[in-house]
């Protein structure tokens, strides 16, 4: 269910220039509320996303509009999902306590609980470079599951509560993002050991993680409103404020030209960040109330889940 009369040609003048986008938008069904979103890296193909609101995991299928919800269990509260080397989906479910992933030919389910316990408050997942899943539970936790055996692994994080987006760089390396705790911090793949990095704005409450082409890794600061970057090999951090007066920066992902891409709860859109020029574009929803609390995407495509209109966003650039 394509909405075409929102189909848009969003011709942005920037400092440096102009910057030239196609936005789209798909309707979801009514109570959805998408959470996190996913496409298949193969062009045109499905795009993923989770029903929070209904505890499935949903298919778009972008040229025709169509979308499909697959359940996932009583209880289910699916946040985030991913797609994995094995071009499956898999997704992180608060309401299970598990990793679950979804077969995209069978629509099998399968579910990895997280040992006793309790809560994990399950947020966001990434895979490493030697094919393991490391996800962030908000509760204060941290862990890992080896697809191959089925083994999954947990851990404190040594600040508690706050873990959140996580991501790993084109070296296999993982980093997460602790929104209570106010940092990022490093994973060590072998111990399982987290070590915590410090931003330079105190109290900024990072939020969400992603790394760019260089392995530098890009933070949306939710309560300092800014947009900040790490570079490990030099410990340098820059950080720049998203445009207006109050930003709140939810979510960050980068592009396959290093093109960062975040959103803007306060300005209900999506900002994207041209690291070279140091300039913005602001692509506000054409609703009110997106609440886009997540960003992915795959070649020439930005794509976002707008949970407060049930519907999902694409940023053609």
């Amino acid at each position: 269910m394509i909405k075409r009369l929102v189909l848009l040609l969003a011709l942005l003048a920037l400092a440096a220039g102009v910057y030239a986008a196609e936005v789209r938008y798909y309707d979801l069904p009514r109570g959805a509320r998408p959470h996190d979103v996913a496409p298949d890296p193969k062009p045109g193909g499905p795009v993923w996303y989770t029903a929070q609101g209904q505890g499935a995991l949903g298919r778009l299928e972008p040229a025709s509009g169509k979308v499909e919800q697959i359940a996932l269990g009583a209880g289910s509260a699916p946040h985030g999902v991913i797609v994995g080397p094995d071009g499956a989906p898999w997704v992180t479910d608060g309401g299970l306590n598990a990793i679950v992933r979804v077969d995209p030919a069978t629509r099998e389910v399968r579910r990895w609980p997280l040992p006793d316990g309790g809560y994990a408050n399950l947020n966001t997942a990434t895979f490493d470079g030697a094919g393991i899943l490391w996800f962030t539970g908000q509760s204060g936790l941290y862990g890992r599951l080896d697809p191959a055996s089925g083994k999954v692994e947990v851990w404190k994080a040594p600040r508690g509560r706050g873990p959140y987006g996580i991501a790993t760089t084109p070296a296999g390396e993982v980093y997460y993002a602790s929104l209570a705790g106010n940092h990022i911090a490093r994973i060590d793949r072998t111990s399982g050991a987290a070590t915590p990095i410090n931003p330079p704005t105190p109290e900024q409450g990072a939020r969400r993680v992603w790394s760019d082409s260089t392995g530098r890794v890009w933070v949306s600061e939710w309560s300092s409103g800014n947009v900040s970057v790490y570079d490990p090999a030099s410990r340098a951090w820059k950080h720049w404020k998203l445009p207006g007066p109050s930003p709140r920066a939810y979510s960050v992902w980068v592009d396959e030209r290093d093109g960062v891409w975040l959103t803007d709860f306060a300005a209900n859109a999506i900002v994207h960040f041209d690291p070279k020029t140091e300039t913005f574009a602001s692509f506000p929803s054409s609703k009110s109330g997106a609440m886009v609390r997540q960003m992915l995407g795959r070649k020439g495509e930005a794509w976002g889940a707008e949970s407060g209109n049930d519907r999902l966003v694409v940023i053609k650039h």
